[in-house]
């Protein structure tokens, strides 16, 4: 077994580190030592605050829809940075106003190293192993892994509540923007959800890997895209094994296999589930990700509001997977199914190598198309984690691009869903032409199914066609979910199973530090249209259909849109 550095010092609470600094001008220094991996140390920057910019707020007119009012990005944008650690809060509910009962801040470094990926030898490259696949001795070598990283101090960084909390931190509203302390910080719901999670599962890696002093460990990924690899993996229900956690859905356990759509009810019958979920990771994975945007989600910089629009994935089986396991007989979901919480349950970092498999799988789907945003508001996007050597790092989203540039790669495996294009049950309907009872009038409530009819104006040749479904309203305390339907004939459409009609859907997972957010979906109709052989139609009709707290999801304006 390696030798561990020494203890970090024990810190009290954040509120010792601030008065600390406030009076000494110095906080608490944690020691490191020095690697060949990193290189700039410096002082934490003491960034100046910026006036925020002034957001134009423009008045819609939509093709079947009115009184939507869209929030367009800041024209002169800056990059997101690495927030202060300094100035990290416990958090407060933005609803009530009253301080949260959660204190997910990381102990403090006035040191901050630029990070360099090092060069990766053949014989040290990190294999991810799908987490069904996995040997006896692998699950052996990963439980030992993890039983070591929690019995660091409580204080130490790479401590397996610490990096739960480096996930809590993030997510949860607790850092300010730095340039715009009157917005707050998160990662999710925007273009920074692949990336972020990727520097945070190689950190959380490379603890395990010196742990055991193994530069050669990988994490396991929960292959619940393939139907053998759907259920949640063996290895984690062992009720002896620090990979167990006894806050889930005990109706979910194996051999139960994973629902991508789950909703406030759990399909059961394999039979239906599987079959859907393919078709769903299609929709995910090529059906509505034509447009680069569609996939990582929108755009993000300093100055923009939380939760600007998650892609596919993300509002898709991500979202779904942390509600399917999260533990309905804890207050808030707990763990897997709330975002302060999520990554104390050890199976998170197995769903999230799964999406960034995803990720890697996505761009090689790719071909000659573009595989990532040419923006250096993207690009040069910097955050900060603890290293293996308990170093506090400042990395960018350029250099998470290629995963193998980075020393690791996923076990290869089949990929089913890719020949699940859906079929239609009608073709050439000419229901929009009919439609009754329809809605023209947001924002409305989705407290039922709503029906829009939505008109599709003139299509420049190569111009891709989205549906937007814009300004949704939710609390971000709630999980919620609705599904999106073109010229289904249904009053209330049904299972989504292998139907052409569905176009796509939304759902979030919940946070402790609740707020009222702003958020919008584009939904790629090409193929849909195709399908349906509607692609001439001027109209077509879109039905909204609540699945998971309706009542608390408002719809700005629907309308179509080409890029």
């Amino acid at each position: 077994m390696a030798s561990l550095p020494l203890p970090l010092p024990t810190i009290s609470s954040h509120s010792h580190l601030t008065l600390r600094r406030k009076l000494t001008g110095k906080p608490p220094h944690i020691p490191s030592g020095v690697t060949c991996n990193a290189e700039n140390v410096e002082k934490t920057p003491q960034h100046p605050k910026l006036d925020r910019r002034n957001l134009l707020l423009n008045i819609g007119g939509l093709y079947g829809a009115t009184n939507l009012i869209t929030t367009p990005p800041p024209a002169s944008a800056t990059p997101i940075s690495s927030p202060d650690l300094s100035t990290c809060s416990q958090g407060t509910n933005l609803n009530t106003q009253q301080p949260l009962d959660v204190n997910c801040c990381p102990p403090f470094s006035d040191k901050i190293i630029d990070y360099k990926l090092p060069h990766t030898s053949h014989h040290h490259r990190r294999l991810r192993p799908a987490a069904h696949l996995a040997s006896k001795e692998y699950i052996a070598k990963y439980e030992r892994a993890t039983a070591l990283m929690k019995a660091l101090p409580d204080d130490d960084p790479r401590n397996f509540m610490q990096q739960a909390n480096v996930h809590c931190a993030y997510c949860n509203l607790t850092y300010d923007q730095t340039g715009d302390e009157s917005e707050k910080l998160q990662i999710h719901n925007c273009w920074h959800f692949f990336p972020w999670h990727r520097w945070y599962l190689y950190f959380y890696e490379r603890i395990l890997g010196k742990l055991i002093d193994d530069p050669t460990f990988a994490i396991p990924y929960w292959n619940w895209d393939n139907p053998d690899g759907m259920a949640i993996p063996a290895m984690f229900v062992k009720e002896n094994s620090p990979l167990y956690d006894e806050r889930r859905n005990q109706t979910h356990l194996p051999p139960t296999p994973a629902d991508l759509l789950y909703s406030s009810t759990s399909k059961t019958d394999p039979n239906i589930i599987i079959p859907t979920n393919l078709t769903e990771m299609y929709g995910e994975m090529v059906r509505n990700v034509s447009n680069i945007e569609d996939f990582y989600g929108a755009k993000y910089v300093v100055g923009t509001a939380p939760d600007p629009g998650p892609g596919t994935v993300e509002r898709g089986s991500h979202t779904a997977l942390h509600a399917w396991v999260g533990d309905p007989r804890s207050p808030a979901g707990e763990d897997m199914g709330n975002f302060y919480s999520t990554a104390r349950d050890p199976i998170f970092y197995s769903l999230h190598a799964n999406v960034d498999r995803l990720w890697s799988v996505w761009r090689g789907l790719r071909g000659h198309r573009p595989k990532e945003f040419e923006d250096e508001d993207w690009l040069e996007a910097s955050f900060v984690f603890y290293d293996e050597n308990a170093q506090l790092v400042r990395v960018r989203v350029k250099d998470t691009l290629e995963d193998e540039k980075m020393g690791f790669s996923y076990q290869k495996v089949d990929l089913p869903w890719l020949d699940k294009r859906p079929k239609a049950r009608v073709r050439r309907s000419r229901i929009a032409s009919k439609a009754v009872g329809v809605s023209n009038v947001f924002p409305v409530k989705l407290d039922k199914v709503v029906r829009v009819l939505v008109e599709r104006p003139k299509r420049k040749k190569g111009e891709e066609e989205l549906l937007v479904i814009e300004g949704i309203e939710v609390d971000t305390s709630k999980f919620v979910r609705f599904e999106v339907f073109v010229n289904d004939e249904d009053d209330e459409p049904g299972e989504v199973k292998e139907r052409a009609e569905y176009a796509g859907g939304y759902s979030q997972v919940p946070h402790k530090n609740s707020t009222k957010v702003k958020s919008k979906i584009r939904l790629g109709l090409r193929e849909l249209l195709e399908d349906l052989d509607v692609e001439d139609d001027d109209k077509i009709l879109v039905t909204l259909v609540p699945r998971a707290g309706g009542e608390d999801i408002t719809i700005g304006g629907v309308k179509i849109i080409y890029v």
